[in-house]
């Protein structure tokens, strides 16, 4: 079961993930608040930054995907080197699927996606997390990745309770909202508590550190794609 007993789920008080979500419960509360998420589920967003978040997911996916590959590439056993390898797959294909209909329908040419630039949160957020997950420890990487999945996963399921009128705002939401995302979230968990057993206590607070940066990065990321973030120079 994905999350914690407060926010979403029933993870046992105890485990370190619980913990580290416990911590995040004021960001997260700022996510569910953020006008995006509330003009996905009402269908007041405007096009314009639904398509912007569009784009600037399909390139962050892009880095993300060489950050799972990265952390699967140091793990300490071959069951957790092929459930990231198999992610990274994944946000591959999620790319190619689902943000290449919606790109289809939002009018995006194949040609304008791969002339975009990162918007700077975009470029933070992916710099960061390639770095933490080349330069830190196993731990560390796990920590710094989760987020993406679980306040996905979390807010997902929030979202489906009340749905969207607008069909392109309803498939993102069931995406992230389904059983099965749930599921592959719920095993990234489980590893993230699995590797904690037996982590130093400064190792514990840099992987808190982490997992808190790149929860923050998710509430900028909808911010970035609210107001259409550009570079001001």
């Amino acid at each position: 079961m994905i999350g914690a007993p407060k926010a979403y789920g029933g993870a046992v008080a105890e485990t370190f993930s619980a913990q580290l979500w416990d911590d995040i419960s004021d960001i997260y509360s700022a996510i569910l608040a953020h006008p995006f998420l509330s003009g996905l589920t009402d269908g007041t967003l405007p096009e314009e930054s639904f398509a912007f978040y569009v784009i600037q997911d399909a390139l962050y996916l892009r880095d993300y995907a060489r950050a799972l590959a990265a952390v699967g590439s140091r793990a300490p056993t071959a069951g957790a080197t092929r459930m990231f390898a198999g992610h990274a797959a994944d946000a591959i294909a999620a790319e190619l699927e689902l943000h290449g209909a919606l790109l289809d329908e939002l009018g995006i040419s194949h040609g304008m996606l791969q002339r975009a630039e990162l918007a700077p949160t975009n470029l933070a957020y992916t710099s960061y997390l390639l770095a933490t997950v080349r330069g830190g420890s196993y731990a560390e990487g796990v920590g710094a990745v989760l987020p993406c999945y679980w306040i996905y996963a979390a807010v997902g399921k929030r979202l489906l309770a009340t749905g969207s009128p607008d069909p392109r705002y309803q498939r993102w939401i069931a995406t992230y909202g389904d059983d099965e995302y749930a599921a592959v979230v719920a095993d990234v968990i489980a590893e993230l508590d699995r590797v904690s057993y037996g982590l130093s206590d400064d190792e514990r607070a840099r992987v808190r550190s982490h997992f808190r940066t790149t929860s923050r990065y998710e509430w900028m990321f909808w911010q970035m794609g609210w107001v259409r973030e550009s570079w001001p120079v």
